[in-house]
């Protein structure tokens, strides 16, 4: 027993950085409740060997701050990577994780390791209202589906099946890989370009709803329509284009097209956005078709809220909601953005309380 209830350590491990948390949840807290941060670090993963000398230097670290060594009941570690029978080997990291064996070197009396998107499916039950911006309105059924898909590096899916008890289930989802289903003449050209361009027999989702699809949407636009360039992305794209294959590079071309859109300083750019945001908005509601998710329909990844004004302007629920015989049912689903960037931690939190 801790603090102010049962505590748990929770990690966020990526190949560049960690964060770890020893969190808590009163006894008392109806259902999963809200878990409740004593300490929180931010680590660099390639400074350490393995996760174990990292976990002990939290540990020591957050005995000195809050004046106490304070006990962990479990522990949860959200991986970006496949995670089989509780291991994971990472791939950005020479790190061969196995919950059993950080269990026994750390201590601890049960260590999970979940895939980094199913942490985020987990964040979403303890978020609050501050972590939320909605995009449409709607009854939320608590007994009801919730659906999540988040565009980042890559597209994430997943769904999330209440239990009953106050206990949820997460549910991987490989949807992002399924075919990018082009909806308007702009749309199969760029498809056709995709396909001719890298040589694809096919296009996936998340190769358009992602930052990858981003920058390959502007690529396209620029192709369609040289005349429309400006002086300041031509110079922006041949940089990038140029340092494609390099592991160093100065130019983000994702973000500086979604920038330009934001401060609508630059049509192309603006356009590709449009683009973007229609193909993330149908994607979204093909999601809300298979699930019907009463519970609420979550947009996350990192991309999301960085353009919240673009996401408010209308295209992206147009997009959702443009399913023919089924618009009207479209309206009747709950779609949030989430705002808070460490729902993957909050998640792994969620996962060790409810463990």
């Amino acid at each position: 027993m801790g603090v102010m209830g049962v505590n748990f350590l929770a990690g966020d491990i990526g190949g560049t950085k960690t964060i770890l948390a020893l969190v808590t949840v009163k006894d008392d807290s109806p259902g999963l409740g809200q878990p409740v941060t004593l300490f929180e670090q931010t680590y660099s993963s390639p400074a350490f060997a393995d996760l174990v000398p990292m976990v002990q230097q939290f540990r020591q670290e957050a005995a000195f701050v809050l004046d106490n060594r304070i006990s962990v009941a479990k522990a949860c570690f959200a991986i970006a990577g496949p995670v089989v029978d509780n291991t994971c080997r990472l791939t950005n990291l020479d790190w061969h994780l196995s919950g059993d064996r950080l269990a026994q070197e750390l201590a601890i009396a049960q260590v999970d390791l979940i895939n980094d998107f199913a942490a985020v499916g987990y964040g979403i039950l303890g978020l609050g209202s501050e972590d939320l911006t909605v995009l449409q309105s709607a009854p939320v059924d608590p007994s009801g589906a919730i659906a999540i898909l988040g565009a980042g590096t890559g597209l994430g899916q997943c769904y999330v099946i209440p239990q009953g008890q106050g206990r949820y289930r997460v549910f991987a989802s490989e949807g992002a890989h399924g075919d990018f289903a082009p909806r308007s003449p702009l749309e199969w050209q760029l498809l056709e370009y995709l396909k001719q361009q890298y040589a694809l027999s096919r296009v996936s989702i998340e190769r358009v709803v992602s930052g990858m699809g981003i920058a390959v949407i502007y690529e396209f636009l620029r192709h369609q329509y040289p005349e429309q360039e400006s002086a300041q992305f031509k110079q922006l794209y041949q940089t990038w284009h140029r340092e494609k294959e390099q592991e160093a590079k100065t130019v983000d071309l994702a973000a500086a097209v979604s920038q330009a859109a934001l401060e609508g300083t630059d049509a192309l750019a603006s356009q590709a956005m449009e683009l973007f945001l229609a193909a993330y908005g149908a994607e979204a509601g093909n999601l809300a078709l298979k699930f019907l998710p009463r519970g609420g329909l979550y947009v996350a990844g990192g991309i999301a809220p960085k353009i919240i004004p673009l996401l408010e302007k209308g295209s992206f629920i147009r997009s959702f909601s443009d399913k023919g015989r089924m618009q009207s049912l479209m309206g009747t689903i709950p779609v949030q953005v989430v705002l808070n960037a460490k729902v993957g931690l909050i998640g792994a939190a969620v996962y060790a309380a409810q463990s």
